[in-house]
């Protein structure tokens, strides 16, 4: 399984940051460049249906060894990386036989992986670990996942003697900014079901997801001259800080865990006369989503009535819902998971996404798809990191249960 390794190291180097905002699919053309290279690896093991749209999704067919009738899987993954922080010449580093101690991941910008604030190292000692130079991120969410399917998929393709029913891979853009499955063509894919490989701790398994909703807020400030401002100024910047004000004050990301919703500012720009500002809006209760949303608006009316109408422009647009429901009805795909895992001498550990997946929106669209684990930790961010062991360990997992769907 070393050439999970070599693919890994080879992916991330490829510049694949999406954009928010951006109206066409793939947010940037880099994205691209890997799913190109994905392409020809595909055509090169041997896969069958190869292509790459132009919406940049990429797809392929490793075709059943019997003739047996069998479900067809769906094993799917994202390419583009997070723009919470640079992706731009990824320089990854290997630390072999890790001892526990503070790793450093640049000497001279004095960045270090400390298991201080990052316990979960401690897992980890006599592992190997992927890490960062400290300066970008790794990009282990989600090319650790292109990663294993790619390796699992050479394997089953090398191995013809292992029976198994059709399996279908896909590659998705733009899963970072919300709209990985736009364009996925769920009829032509083919798949009964389905799992993502983009989780994280080894044995992680997520069926539960966050409810999401994204929303805007513009403030028609008025600019004046501060020597004659009074009664007359209305500061867009200030406005924005008092409609921020009026939102739950624990209901802020950095006070939430498990299944406690939020309001987050994920971003705010602009000036005394016009400033915009945009939050994420996430609950797994649906009636608490519906409520998270509807206080956001009756803020936004609560401003106007105060400051005049059309002060604030606030709106609020759905980005996807719990898996949750329609996981349930085909909960053999847990039951699956958890087995396939338990063999393997890998304890399941099932837990609620504080996010979302492309997996989500893909189970609205009748592709039943819980998300599996990568193997990785400290996603969109200089102190990501993944055990090379951990990314071993899931191919063997992927192997499992395509040998489950099998039988």
């Amino acid at each position: 399984m070393q050439k999970v390794i070599e693919r890994f190291l080879k992916y991330v180097k490829v510049d694949t940051q999406s954009l928010d905002d951006m109206e066409q699919v793939p947010s940037t053309e880099k994205q691209k460049n890997l799913a190109a290279i994905l392409v020809e690896e595909l055509i090169e093991i041997g896969a069958a249906d190869v292509k790459m749209d132009d919406h940049c999704y990429v797809y392929a067919t490793i075709p059943a060894t019997t003739d047996k009738k069998l479900p067809v899987l769906g094993l799917i993954a994202h390419m583009d990386t997070s723009n919470a922080i640079s992706g731009e010449n990824v320089k990854p580093q290997i630390i072999q036989n890790y001892d526990g101690k503070s790793i450093v991941l640049n000497k001279e910008l004095s960045i270090f992986l400390d298991p201080s604030e990052h316990p979960s190292l401690i897992n980890y000692i006599g592992q190997d670990l992927i890490v960062t130079d400290g300066t970008t991120l790794l990009g282990a969410d989600d090319k650790a996942g292109v990663a294993e399917i790619m390796t699992l998929a050479e394997y089953l393709l090398n191995h013809p003697e292992i029976k198994h029913g059709t399996i279908k891979i896909g590659f998705t853009p733009d899963e970072e900014v919300g709209r990985g499955v736009d364009f996925f063509d769920v009829e032509g894919f083919g798949a009964d079901f389905a799992y993502t490989v983009d989780g994280g701790e080894l044995g992680e398994i997520e069926y539960e997801n966050f409810n999401a909703a994204g929303g805007k807020v513009e403030i028609q400030g008025k600019s004046i001259h501060p020597g004659s401002a009074k009664d007359k100024m209305l500061n867009a910047l200030l406005l924005a800080m008092e409609f921020q004000s009026m939102l739950p004050v624990q209901q802020n990301p950095m006070y939430t865990e498990n299944y406690e919703g939020f309001f987050m500012l994920s971003n705010l720009e602009g000036g005394v006369d016009f400033a915009k500002a945009s939050y994420i809006i996430r609950d797994h209760d649906k009636v608490k989503f519906e409520e998270k949303k509807a206080r956001f608006l009756k803020i936004g009316d609560y401003l106007n009535d105060k400051y005049g109408e059309g002060t604030f422009t606030v709106t609020v647009k759905d980005s996807y819902y719990n898996m949750k429901e329609k996981i349930e009805p085909h909960i053999h795909l847990i039951d699956n998971a958890k087995l396939a895992m338990e063999e393997l001498g890998v304890t399941p550990i099932v837990v609620p996404i504080r996010g979302g997946t492309d997996g989500a929106r893909l189970s609205y669209m009748g592709l039943p798809c819980p998300n599996l684990c990568t193997g990785g930790h400290n996603y969109h961010g200089r102190y990501e990191y993944i055990s090379i062991q951990s990314m071993e360990k899931v191919v063997e997992i992927l192997l499992k249960l395509v040998e489950s769907y099998s039988k």
